[in-house]
């Protein structure tokens, strides 16, 4: 029997009229598949079409930045590429700046080093060109945001775009400068007393290791700051500092992953450390709050949402305060104010302790190696104080403006050993065209080797591998300020009295850079010298800093720029001093 697809006809009776129903419905239902099936294939040919064509665009568009790239590098000088890497392996190996001593010496004050195929590094140690650099990149790499993301959340001061760090920034500056203003409240008194006693408690032994008395003296001075009485007596600040510590010495290695490599179970370990770091800070602020109780309800309020929409694990009950009390007195009012409702609450803060933390810690174990190799300059800080304190009350606080030879040992330990040896800028979107005519492609890796810049003897004199805190000041003859030559400084200084000097302020010379310039600069600059020099004038009117004794023989220097200027052994004693 045939359908009616196939021409026939049927016979007309009730099987009839049945057949050709059945019939028209498969007939249909064949054209309905045909019809489907050459509708996917052209919607699947379309797609596909339109796939490689969008692939091949993007692949020519990065052809033509590569080749871009390319030939405006090849404009500077630097050492050939050792392999299809680049010199990626150096930075892994930590001697970046052994290589870029070496290049600049070969090739001048602009040197680039290809990190891979697309990514460019150029160092320059020209103090006008790094000034004219610093001003005009503003931005960071974005792998800076992954640390930052990675360990705290979502922050709006450690982001790769300036334009979006520019604002939170400026407010960090403002409350830095407040506290810097309101001298008595630099470091508070007790805070002071609390370094003091944590050195005293690390002396079990006869010695105790630089490194690590700096890294919890810093950690104290900041938290104070933070968190004022608060902070010292909460009993979870050690825990804290070692999670602080732990989270530090890992953020850029998990960063550096392109893709997030959750299949890691050390990842995850370092994930749950992140966790307990943010619930710490949550004790702590709640802890801070409820001392100090300068809170507004509305304030509260927005915070308890906030906590309530990610998820947060402390509950909070914070008493209501005019908000005017709380800008005169909460430090962190305003960094942890989300306008972005994006960021993590608690980022800011973290970050602060974060960064904070590890630069203070650094300036303060070179200042400690210091002056535990040069005693006569701590017995002639020693005497600058007891002058200071001379017709005035006790208060160090108020006493280091008047100590000018401490506050230059202070920059003098901080020009031989920076925090960080390279200062790191990017402009993000466009070339940056230089007066000389050099031109740095856009998203090119942008650094400033800070060691070497600070141990040029073009800038420093030829003593400029000596420790010389003299070279940052003058001799005050009648009323007057005459320069004194680092080479000559110091020599009549127990003659003269350390009051016939004065502090010449190295901060703003493109040639000491330890807290950066331009817009980038560090934004605490004057708070932490400030609150250094406080705790180094408490320091040494209690103790003598000395070196271990097996430490004292061959402790000397590298000539060599680009090496390490810190002591072979970091191994000191504090000896009381009889008052």
């Amino acid at each position: 029997m045939s359908s009616k697809c196939d021409g026939t006809t049927t016979p007309v009776n009730v099987i009839g009229i049945l057949l050709r129903l059945e019939s028209s419905r498969n007939c249909n239902s064949d054209q309905n598949s045909r019809i489907l099936r050459d509708f996917v294939t052209r919607e699947v040919n379309a797609f596909l079409w339109f796939s490689v064509i969008a692939i091949t665009a993007v692949l020519i568009n990065k052809v033509v930045a590569l080749f871009r790239l390319w030939s405006k590098a090849k404009l500077l000088p630097g050492p050939p590429c050792p392999s299809f890497y680049g010199h990626s392996e150096v930075i892994s190996r930590r001697n970046l700046t052994d290589l870029l001593y070496d290049s600049h010496k070969k090739y001048g004050p602009v040197v680039k080093l290809w990190l891979g195929p697309m990514q460019l590094l150029v160092s320059v140690k020209e103090p006008a060109l790094i000034k004219e650099i610093l001003l005009k990149a503003e931005d960071k790499l974005p792998l800076t945001g992954r640390v930052f993301r990675f360990a705290f959340g979502r922050s709006s001061l450690f982001a790769s775009s300036f334009e979006k760090v520019q604002n939170r920034r400026q407010l960090l500056a403002e409350k830095l400068d407040q506290i810097s203003f309101r001298r008595a409240n630099v470091i508070p008194a007790k805070a002071v007393d609390s370094s003091v006693g944590r050195v005293q408690d690390l002396m079990i032994e006869e010695s105790i290791d630089c490194n690590k008395v700096s890294q919890h003296l810093a950690f104290t001075l900041l938290g104070c700051t933070l968190f004022g009485d608060a902070f010292l007596g909460w009993s979870k600040a050690t825990i804290y500092e070692e999670l602080l510590m732990m989270i530090a010495k890992d953020a850029s290695f998990w960063a550096s992953y392109k893709v997030t490599p959750f299949w890691k179970q050390e990842f995850w370990r370092y994930q749950r450390l992140c966790v307990k770091l943010k619930c710490l800070t949550q004790d702590i602020v709640q802890k801070y709050r409820k001392s100090c109780k300068p809170f507004s309800h509305c304030y509260s309020q927005n915070l308890h949402n906030e906590i309530k929409s990610t998820g947060g694990e402390v509950a909070f009950d914070i008493p209501s305060c005019p908000a005017a009390e709380m800008r005169n007195n909460g430090f962190f009012y305003g960094l942890d104010d989300h306008a972005n409702p994006n960021e993590e609450p608690y980022g800011n803060i973290m970050g602060v302790m974060f960064h904070g933390c590890l630069t203070t810690a650094s300036l303060i174990a070179s200042i400690l190696e210091r002056l535990s190799s040069n005693p006569e300059i701590q017995e002639k800080i020693n005497s600058e104080l007891n002058s200071a304190r001379k017709g005035s009350v006790k208060d160090n606080q108020k006493n280091v403006d008047n100590m000018p030879l401490l506050l230059a040992t202070i920059y003098e330990s901080v020009r031989l050993l920076p925090a960080g040896p390279l200062l790191q800028r990017c402009s993000l979107k466009q070339d940056l065209v230089l007066k000389t005519g050099i031109t740095i492609p856009a998203g090119t890796l942008v650094v400033v080797p800070v060691k070497l810049v600070q141990m040029d003897n073009t800038s420093w004199g030829s003593n400029v591998n000596e420790f010389n805190p003299y070279r940052f000041l003058s001799k005050a003859c009648n009323g007057t300020d005459t320069t004194q030559q680092a080479s000559l400084a110091g020599e009549n200084a127990e003659d003269q009295g350390e009051s016939s000097f004065v502090l010449n302020d190295p901060t703003g010379k493109i040639e000491f850079l330890p807290f950066g310039f331009g817009a980038r600069a560090c934004v605490g600059q004057k708070f932490i010298i400030q609150g250094v020099a406080t705790l180094f004038a408490s320091l040494l009117a209690n103790y003598e800093i000395k070196l271990q004794s097996e430490s004292k023989n061959g402790s000397k220097l590298s000539t060599n720029p680009s090496a390490s200027q810190t002591l072979p052994n970091s191994k000191i004693v504090f000896v009381k001093r009889n008052i």
